[in-house]
């Protein structure tokens, strides 16, 4: 595949291993995705019980996941509703706000543009006119972190959304304790403990925007296996301290690497970095060729790297930047 067509499919977001098998064919299998910022050790979650995945969600259960995700918050658990994922909360949120002019950064998680534009919205890139502000913080892809203050002075003069899903590592940044009024908070599962697919998330907000939100959603916003994974994830606070510091370790070591490969770090969290180069057209195809698949963007010149799990996926990825293939 040309590099231009490659980098274009790739572009909009990260996981596409179908796409990547089905431009690289002759890439060696399986892929090692670094396309996301996923954590590759995911948390020992338990599973639910036989009995749990027969039946219907059970509101107590519910209510129970939701209390124990506030706890790890800092918020009411009244202020706080679980979601299939902080995807599906970025897809409802404009029909639950219902504003016409939000302002979104151009340099930031694209789906969110996607969902207001969706719903009719006419998309600004300063908060000072519009009717609501939406901030990914930190930022992906750059990691940069918006002023609290800024965002809780726009709290009260228009709806304010913070996309908080990459702030579980470092999670003094967050502001999910003074969601309310206008202040919406979101928040990702999948992310840091590793277990994307099973599409659970979270908003923190006012009680009028929470009732909205779960008549909107109904009874079962969330399935019994994303239920049994967080109640025990959200109380296992030593297997947190232990990854964030992981996480902070693995991602100097990815820095290492991709400064060996003539890359420079321009930003990130723990969770992935975004790095800069001349020749990264070059670098993403010849990762994709070796079954290494990181996320390219419309700048031609930016790579976003995810962390490598295992010692083998390690050694491959160190492989493959250097050009050293089997």
């Amino acid at each position: 595949m040309p590099a231009t067509a490659a980098l274009d499919t790739f572009s909009r977001h990260g996981g596409r291993l179908t796409a990547a098998g089905a431009a690289f064919p002759a890439a060696p299998q399986p892929w090692l995705d670094l396309s996301t910022g996923i954590n590759p050790r995911p948390y020992p979650a338990p599973r639910a019980t036989l009995a749990e995945r027969a039946r219907l969600p059970q509101p107590e259960a519910l209510r129970a996941l939701e209390a124990a995700a506030a706890q790890a918050f800092g918020a009411p658990s009244a202020r706080v509703a679980a979601v299939s994922g902080s995807e599906a909360a970025i897809r409802m949120l404009p029909g639950l706000l219902g504003v016409g002019r939000v302002a979104i950064a151009a340099d930031t998680y694209g789906g969110h543009a996607e969902a207001w534009r969706a719903a009719g919205a006419e998309i600004t890139g300063s908060p000072v006119a519009a009717d609501a502000w939406v901030v990914v913080r930190p930022n992906n892809p750059d990691g940069r972190v918006a002023e609290a203050a800024d965002l809780l002075d726009s709290a009260a003069k228009r709806w304010t959304v913070v996309d908080e899903a990459f702030v579980e590592t470092t999670p003094q940044l967050s502001l999910a304790g003074q969601a309310g009024g206008r202040l919406v908070v979101l928040r990702s599962f999948g992310k840091f403990f590793g277990l994307a697919g099973l599409r659970l998330g979270f908003v923190i907000a006012d009680e009028g925007v929470i009732a909205r939100q779960r008549a909107q959603l109904g009874d079962w916003p969330v399935c019994a296996e994303a239920i049994a994974a967080g109640l025990a994830a959200y109380a296992d606070v030593a297997w947190a301290d232990r990854t964030r510091a992981r996480l902070a370790r693995d991602a100097q070591r990815l820095d290492l690497l991709l400064g060996r490969a003539g890359l420079e770090v321009v930003g990130g969290t723990s969770l992935f970095r975004l790095a800069r180069g001349a020749h990264a057209p070059t670098i993403f195809q010849r990762l994709a060729a070796a079954g290494v698949l990181c996320r390219p963007f419309d700048d031609p010149h930016l790579l976003r790297f995810g962390l490598p799990g295992r010692p083998a996926d390690w050694a491959r990825l160190a492989a493959a930047l250097s050009g050293d293939l089997p």
